[in-house]
């Protein structure tokens, strides 16, 4: 059984604003914490135990030098970063004093501005994906010409070496040109999955709110599951469904829960078998969602992430 996830796509700093409850323009101060999702899940599998590796493109400035080092300190692999002579990527984000989140702007500048959107088809490594159990990603490098052929480039590479395919949609229409385009984008993206974790309202947005719409229409997907927030998500593994309902904590940041939540999921799938998928499916969202829950105790998406051991104590307390 392969075990390794290699997390392909966006790293970057989200700058949280100090001050809840305002419009950006009132923000006084922000904090800079390492986070993008694909870098999330690969550090929250870090923390649970799993191997992960890291592949996306940083800026060759101190900021792209900052999220190198946290890879590093929570042993991800780094191996497949690459590096270009553009700014690293910052988002900012304002937030309210219940924990919700909004995007605010890249800092003045314009999408595609930024060093994840030139990751390079070309350096991707085969060898890479020999010991992998799956290839995560989302949708966002899609948005750009160049790291859109790397993302597909790696499908390719999953596809040769059996590799199951994780697409967490994280639809954010700020990232396209033309956001119009992005819905064909990610329904061949799905075509290519093998599990698709998405949001209700992303569910909407493809126009298949349920998932009876989802599977009719993807009916090779082997797990789908639309999050709900802290009101917890509903789930199809092989034909078993169900309903998770979320745990109630005391939530100071949601950023980065989902990618908690996907990770939580990877940490289970990846190390049982196929077989096994359908009958442990439950214990497996349970344990995925006691770690989304545990990820929004703090601030910052990556320095939130619980251990295993942390989740299991949780459960332990909380499920009877």
């Amino acid at each position: 059984m392969q075990t390794e996830v290699l997390c392909l796509g966006e790293m970057l700093w989200d700058c949280l604003a100090d001050q809840p409850d305002r419009p950006e323009a009132e923000v006084v101060s922000w904090t800079s914490y390492p986070g993008g999702a694909p870098a999330n899940v690969a550090c929250a599998l870090a923390r649970l135990g799993t191997e992960s590796t890291f592949i996306g493109c940083l800026g060759e400035d101190e900021a792209g030098d900052g999220l190198l080092e946290t890879l590093r300190h929570y042993q991800v692999r780094t191996t497949a970063v690459q590096r270009a002579a553009l700014p690293t990527r910052r988002v900012y984000v304002t937030r309210t004093t219940a924990g919700e989140r909004f995007f605010s702007s890249f800092g003045g500048l314009s999408a595609h501005q930024f060093a994840d959107t030139r990751l390079a088809s070309d350096h991707l490594d085969p060898e890479w994906f020999e010991p992998a159990g799956f290839l995560v990603i989302g949708s966002l490098m899609m948005a750009f010409p160049k790291s859109a052929q790397a993302v597909l480039h790696a499908l390719d590479l999953a596809d040769e070496q059996f590799v199951k395919v994780f697409l967490d949609v994280n639809w954010r229409p700020v990232f396209w040109e033309e956001p119009s385009q992005a819905l064909e984008t990610v329904y061949a993206l799905i075509e290519r999955s093998d599990l698709l974790k998405l949001s209700e309202e992303e569910a909407d947005w493809l126009q298949l709110p349920t998932l009876a719409a989802l599977s009719e229409r993807f009916d090779h997907l082997e797990g789908i599951f639309i999050t709900r927030g802290a009101q917890g998500c509903e789930w199809q593994v092989g034909s078993v469904r169900g309903e998770q309902v979320g745990f109630t904590v005391a939530t100071v940041d949601s950023t980065g829960a989902g990618d908690a939540f996907a990770a939580g999921l990877l940490q289970g799938f990846v190390h049982n078998s196929l077989r096994d998928w359908e009958a442990l499916a439950p214990q497996i969202v349970q344990y995925a969602s006691a770690v989304g829950a545990l990820s929004t105790l703090t601030k910052g998406a990556i320095a939130s992430m619980p251990s295993d051991a942390e989740v299991r104590a949780f459960l332990a307390a909380r499920v009877r």
